[in-house]
């Protein structure tokens, strides 16, 4: 079992920053009885428990026994062997085995994003959601979603025909407006994956959203510093791995925790792929999730390939199977009084009533060929869930669809799980169903978000807030 080595943090440090209580040394001679298993955090089964003084019984916050590693990461975790290999052959799931991640007792698991609460107030217009067809057409081959057609500037089918306006480009004699100044990041020096994981999770806590978390170094990670040291004023080094650590155990914990995959995940409703052709899209019932990997990389605010990557081997499909993923805790609350679309940093700025930044967003922001518009408007109305029409009349010319085509809501619709609508026709905020994207490629003018992004704007803005367009 492969263990990390940190020479500069001790192990009582990490232990404390994941919540884990260290045994006293009696218990590392722990002895497992004969109907427990270890299980890793990639769901396999230890058929040795190591003793080269590298790994130490402890328990987790729930009180079960678990192995950590001198990092503090937890290698194994003792189960009940019935429970576990009650998953083979003749499976019957126990009600008590599907226990919701700490942190989500707000969300059903059987649907993503969260429904919106009482708490939205009445100026918030939630999307209708159009009647669902009956099967899904069984011919459509899985194909490359086409960045054209994102971040499109398409009205809702709920939005009055006046709206249908194809989008304008920017005038050329236009202000050239300047955005907010930051003082530069420190340079990210040589991190591993786990450590620029953590430096994501605090700052996606936070409100300072990186984008996509990968354990990858990047340009949203620096621009998500910035902001959150300009909103601050604290200065963060990101090489500095036990003030991140320490900063994490304050915010809610370590970055991984564990996942139990219930039965609502594994069974979706899930759609068998996502064609590019409209019409295609058009035939589907609704454009939800094709995995339950892509459902759970986006509830966990990761990149698909990474929840794969610290998962090897792992069989997502199966309820009651436990995955690695991070502990990206509670949305960010608060009140937004003014955005900025910040088109040279490809960055959103919310500001409350006093003017002081309380959340930041990667973003895709116009293109030369469509870009977006500058000076300031106002949000308009905000749909949760959205549809999409395609009129190749108002829009762009998408293959060889001449006819005004409806497409149902879902995450990997054209705009994802939000729309927020702005006074200049056709442009508006909204998701994406490619996040790892956002903030990298361009858009057709709009502001496009992750889908986990817009939500939590979309929470926290009502009708009437300035959006403000800057260079």
């Amino acid at each position: 079992m492969k263990s990390i080595l940190k020479s500069s943090i001790s192990l009582i440090a990490a232990i404390s920053v994941l919540g884990i209580a260290t045994l006293p040394a009696a218990a590392q001679q722990h002895q497992l009885s004969r109907d427990t298993v270890l299980v890793s955090p990639d769901g396999d089964i230890l058929d040795y428990v190591p003793n080269d003084g590298s790994v130490r019984w402890s328990r987790d916050n729930r009180g079960r026994s678990v192995l950590v590693d001198s990092w503090g990461e937890v290698i194994a975790t003792a189960m009940p062997a019935d429970s576990y290999f009650a998953r083979g052959g003749d499976y019957r799931p126990r009600r008590d085995r599907y226990r919701p991640l700490r942190g989500y007792d707000e969300t059903n698991p059987e649907y993503f994003p969260p429904a919106p609460g009482s708490d939205y107030g009445d100026d918030v217009t939630t999307g209708s959601v159009p009647e669902m067809r009956e099967a899904l057409p069984g011919d459509i081959e899985r194909q490359q979603l086409p960045d054209a057609d994102f971040g499109g500037s398409q009205a809702m089918p709920e939005f009055n025909d006046n709206d249908d306006m194809a989008a304008l480009p920017a005038d050329p004699n236009q202000e050239f407006v300047p955005g907010p100044k930051f003082a530069p990041a420190t340079a990210l020096g040589k991190m591993s994956s786990n450590e620029v994981t953590a430096l994501q999770v605090f700052l996606d806590r936070e409100g300072f959203s990186p984008g996509v978390i990968d354990g990858k170094k990047g340009s949203n990670v620096t621009k998500a510093i910035e902001a959150w040291q300009n909103a601050t004023g604290d200065t963060l080094d990101p090489n500095n791995t036990e003030d991140i650590l320490e900063r994490l155990r304050l915010s809610g914990g370590m970055a991984f925790t564990t996942y139990e995959i219930t039965a609502a995940d594994a069974a979706g409703p899930y759609v068998a792929s996502i064609p590019e052709d409209y019409a295609h899209k058009a035939a589907l019932p609704h454009l939800s999730f094709t995995s339950t990997t892509e459902m759970l990389a986006e509830k966990f605010h990761m990149d698909e390939a990474y929840l794969k990557e610290i998962n090897p081997g792992v069989d997502f499909t199966i309820p009651g199977t436990i995955v690695k993923v991070v502990d990206i805790g509670k949305p960010k609350t608060g009140k937004v009084a003014k955005i900025l679309a910040d088109k040279g940093r490809k960055q959103v700025l919310a500001y409350d009533a006093n003017g002081t930044l309380i959340a930041a967003y990667p973003a895709s922001i116009g293109s030369a060929d469509t870009p977006s518009p500058s000076g300031t408007v106002t949000v308009e109305r905000i749909a949760l869930n959205p549809g999409y029409t395609y009129n190749p009349k108002i829009n762009f010319k998408q293959g060889s669809n001449d006819k005004v085509l409806t497409l149902q809501p879902g995450p990997n619709g054209p705009v994802g799980t939000v729309w927020i609508a702005l006074s200049k026709p056709t442009y508006g905020i909204h998701g994406t169903p490619e996040p790892s994207k956002i903030g990298k490629t361009q858009s057709h003018g709009c502001i496009r978000l992750t889908n986990w992004d817009a939500t939590e704007l979309a929470k926290m803005t009502s009708a009437g807030v300035t959006v403000e367009f800057v260079d």
